[in-house]
């Protein structure tokens, strides 16, 4: 073997160990609540709590909605862009690239000046408006990832010659959006939609800002009063997104596969 290969490998195996070690100590650790072997009872009692059943439930139920104004605004728009505008294409990048270098708190604060309960849109009165303003907070933050795996996807395919043999059969704008375009970028759509479940059961900030019990807020309250069960939970999240990043990557393998129908 050569020396070079065998520095890579070296390099290689400290990233790894560097990654890996502190996470299998995590997981050893959340194993230790019965003091003298191992079990799942941190799990259990996790899982056991009211707390973190309506937590990471609507974790999930902001996930989906996140998901769905993900879609409902990013796709029309960089199909539009692609078949109608392209010289809008460089400004439209820069603005989804801004929620990535505007730090997340001063996003959600801004939000609050915008939308308190003195504004003329008070989406702080109550707790349903508010899970809206935060849903749309995650929007933002999925934005970036969101346009990148869509617009990918439309550069896969042929978008001028699909949308001219769809309007040559009778086709109306939203028929040819729904059932010609998005089929054929539905890797690109699921790619963005796994990245952004990913970054809303992980987010905090916009979350404790606007006192939101989800999963994010929940974990650092369970980590100030419990032992055992936030390591738990950290597993389950790491967990989480690693099967996002899975499908992902399955998602991937398979774009390019399929012909443009």
């Amino acid at each position: 073997m050569k020396k070079s290969s065998i520095i890579a490998w070296l390099i290689i195996l400290l990233a790894a160990s560097y990654f890996l070690i502190p996470l299998i100590s995590t997981f050893e650790f959340s194993l230790r609540l019965i003091r003298g072997h191992y079990s799942f009872e941190a799990y259990r009692v996790a899982f056991a709590d009211t707390g973190f059943q309506t937590a990471f439930s609507r974790s999930i139920v902001l996930a989906l909605v996140t998901i769905a104004l993900s879609i409902t605004l990013v796709v029309p728009t960089v199909y539009l862009v692609h078949l109608r505008l392209p010289k809008l294409r460089s400004p439209v990048e820069f603005i989804t690239l801004l929620p990535m270098s505007i730090p997340a708190l001063v996003i959600v604060f801004g939000y609050l000046r915008m939308f308190n309960s003195s504004s003329w849109l008070p989406l702080t009165n109550n707790e349903w408006s508010t899970d809206l303003l935060l849903a749309f907070g995650y929007t933002v933050l999925a934005l970036p990832y969101m346009y990148r795996s869509v617009d990918a996807g439309l550069r896969a395919i042929d978008v001028k010659t699909l949308t001219e043999a769809a309007q040559s059969l009778g086709a109306s704008g939203f028929t040819i959006l729904v059932r010609v375009i998005m089929p054929n970028i539905r890797s690109g759509i699921l790619s963005g939609c796994f990245i952004a479940f990913a970054i809303v059961i992980g987010e905090f900030v916009f979350a404790v800002v606007l006192s939101r019990p989800v999963f994010g807020t929940y974990l650092q309250l369970l980590g100030a009063n419990r032992t055992y069960e936030p390591s738990a939970l950290a597993i389950v999240a790491f967990a989480i997104t690693w099967a996002c990043m899975g499908l992902l990557q399955l998602v991937g393998r398979s774009r390019g596969a399929r012909p443009a129908r």
